[in-house]
């Protein structure tokens, strides 16, 4: 069939499908006046109303934990998740190379922002700025508590997730050590002590985080990760010691028997530790 016909649809002779070809009529009548700046992907979007459309990736996010959460993990496939948003499989590969990526499809815009904040942190104190950058994280999940909440029962229920979970973690704990690590370049043991105080500020906000999430996302998630955080703050920052210990030359010793459980190892420090200041 020729191209000047005024059928719509040829018979490709490359790949042998029938294709679509617009009339030159309806070409005329899709052309922009002389002078009109293109339609923006944004009005492309717009609906009837000028209502604009949520962004595909949180469209496929939004259907793929539906599904996760009507059938199962497992048991929902990407094709059952391309169906429920309307789309084409090719679309959810352009946005998620797995199943796994649309359960946590905000973390690579929070690792984004992190290290953007770090980038700009000039010379304010290095702890302090891993700290504050952590709080980055608390704040991603409290700005959706139902949905977070809900992903944390899904990822204890599913081990694949909480395997992804994991590598997630490590990804924001890397990148925390790599910003101390450029900071404390040339100082003694500086890579040791990068990779040390990124995994506590990491431990300290997961606790933080698990206690908000099994509360059901009710308590002040902010509040809860600054006190962990406290933590981190006072053994590491300037150098100081923890709270309680002296700043005198005095020293005890204490002799345990080997093979003594460890709490009652910490039972005996504590009970040295209060007969010295008695």
């Amino acid at each position: 069939m020729a191209l000047s016909t005024l059928c719509k649809c040829i018979e490709c002779h490359i790949c042998g499908f029938r294709c679509y070809v617009p009339r030159m009529t309806e070409v005329r009548r899709r052309r922009k006046p002389a002078g009109e700046a293109p339609e923006s992907e944004a009005s492309q979007d717009a609906s009837a109303g000028d209502v604009p459309k949520a962004p595909m990736r949180e469209v496929l996010a939004e259907s793929a934990f539906a599904l996760f959460l009507e059938r199962g993990f497992e048991r929902t496939t990407v094709d059952d998740i391309v169906a429920r948003a309307g789309v084409g499989r090719r679309s959810f590969f352009r946005y998620f190379p797995s199943k796994e990526d649309a359960v946590f499809p905000d973390h690579d815009r929070c690792l984004a922002d992190m290290t953007a904040f770090l980038e700009a942190a000039g010379d304010a104190e290095p702890v302090g700025a891993v700290c504050d950058a952590a709080h980055l994280v608390m704040r991603m999940y409290a700005a959706k508590p139902e949905f977070s909440v809900q992903r944390y029962r899904l990822t204890r229920e599913v081990p694949g997730l909480r395997t992804y979970e994991l590598s997630v973690v490590r990804r924001y704990e890397r990148t925390l050590a790599a910003y101390l690590r450029t900071r404390w370049n040339g100082a003694p043991d500086g890579a040791l002590r990068a990779e040390v105080v990124a995994a506590a500020v990491v431990a300290a906000h997961n606790n933080a985080l698990r206690t908000w999430l099994r509360t059901g996302g009710e308590s002040d998630a902010d509040a809860a990760v600054e006190h962990a955080l406290a933590t981190v703050r006072e053994v590491w920052t300037g150098g100081r010691a923890p709270a309680g210990e002296t700043d005198g030359d005095e020293v005890i010793v204490m002799v345990a028997r080997k093979g003594a459980p460890l709490w009652r190892v910490v039972q005996q420090v504590e009970s040295a530790l209060t007969d010295e200041r008695d």
